[in-house]
């Protein structure tokens, strides 16, 4: 059963903002630099979540463009598996997902989409960071967008 992601408008600018300031603090700085962020911002874990399909799903959803394979459609549901456990997560317990959802995006970043023009993960979620907002910026300044 594929991961169902309903129709949504992206991630608004200050929402990619805060995510990726707590992935980068947490990467950059281990737990004590994102200490009780998230007891102080009880919607970061969704935001977070919300930012986790946005990397997650695009790299592991079964490609319409190539010929589909046994391995493309096991790399789908493990992308499923891991959004579910980490939607299942955001819903139960906020407060201690999101450190979580954080850690998963930084592994996923790592381990699975190395950027060969960044070498170092920051760089990479920087990069990101930049995409998102790009596309964040273009969603919500376009006529006629809801703000």
């Amino acid at each position: 059963m594929p991961y169902l992601i309903p129709p949504r408008t992206p991630l608004m600018p200050e929402q990619v903002e805060r995510a990726f300031d707590y992935v980068l603090a947490l990467q950059m700085g281990g737990g004590g630099a994102i200490a009780g962020q998230a007891e102080a911002d009880p919607e970061l874990a969704f935001v977070l979540l919300r930012l986790a399909e946005d990397i997650i799903w695009p790299v592991t959803a079964v490609d319409g463009d190539t010929a589909p394979c046994a391995d493309s459609f096991a790399l789908e549901e493990v992308g499923c598996v891991l959004l579910y456990a980490l939607r299942d997560w955001s819903r139960d317990s906020p407060t201690t997902a999101a450190p979580g959802i954080a850690r998963s995006i930084i592994r996923f970043t790592v381990n699975v989409v190395p950027d060969p023009d960044h070498a170092d993960t920051a760089d990479t979620l920087e990069a990101m960071r930049n995409e998102h907002l790009v596309l964040a910026h273009a969603v919500h300044s376009a006529p006629g967008a809801h703000r």
